[in-house]
């Protein structure tokens, strides 16, 4: 046996507490969610899980342990993962206000042909390589999992690479709600809608305090 029914039940319950922690992933959902729209919002979420599952699979493999246990290989990852999130912060500071002010009108049109105003594309990869980029993200799947894995199982990798698609699978509807959060509340708080064009600033100052604290983050203890 992989894991226990009792097992089972508190690894759900922390992968959706860990989920609803906000973070540089929530902060990416929800301020696409709010610049636009729902389908954005639930497209940076797949390319977060997207990005989980390489970071899940190579801890299978033993690149997690690499990280972990390679001062090197960590510091190599974490500059170019704190170099991209302050990368993207700096986009976000450096750009221009909409014309229309993000206005109700045109948050609607984002709502409704979201492609047009941000491609989905761009929203996925952002998502994913935030993700891939952090070697938080391996260490944490290399410290968390094994921990419900029983100790008599036969086949370790298998079972951790299970484990890890469930905990992918379980953060889908959690990633889900706060992008219908955010969307929902873009499209009837007015104070938002009049001040969208400071979402960028906000987000961006942050993107770049996630980066400045993964810069400054130490390698964990092998």
């Amino acid at each position: 046996m992989i894991i226990d029914s009792h097992q089972l039940v508190m690894f759900i319950a922390a992968g959706w507490l860990l989920n609803l922690t906000p973070g540089p992933d929530v902060l990416y959902i929800v301020t696409n969610a709010l610049r636009s729209g729902t389908r954005a919002g639930i497209v940076a979420g797949l390319g977060i899980t997207a990005g989980c599952f390489v970071h899940i699979f190579a801890a299978a493999v033993g690149v997690g342990a690499l990280l972990a246990a390679s001062a090197t290989a960590f510091t190599v990852l974490k500059w170019i993962g704190a170099a991209y999130l302050m990368w993207m912060g700096v986009r976000m500071l450096l750009s221009k206000p909409a014309a229309d002010g993000g206005n109700s009108a045109a948050l609607a049109a984002a709502q409704a042909a979201p492609a047009l105003h941000t491609p989905l594309s761009k929203v996925f990869l952002g998502g994913f390589w935030t993700n891939v980029l952090n070697p938080k993200v391996a260490i944490f799947f290399l410290a968390f999992v094994p921990q419900f894995i029983a100790p008599g199982t036969d086949n370790k990798a298998l079972a951790f690479v299970l484990l890890g698609v469930l905990f992918n699978i379980n953060a889908i509807p959690v990633n889900v709600g706060w992008a219908l959060a955010a969307s929902w509340m873009a499209r009837r708080a007015k104070a938002i809608q009049r001040g969208m064009h400071w979402l960028d600033r906000v987000a961006g100052a942050m993107f770049i305090g996630f980066g400045l604290k993964l810069a400054f983050t130490d390698q964990p203890a092998a």
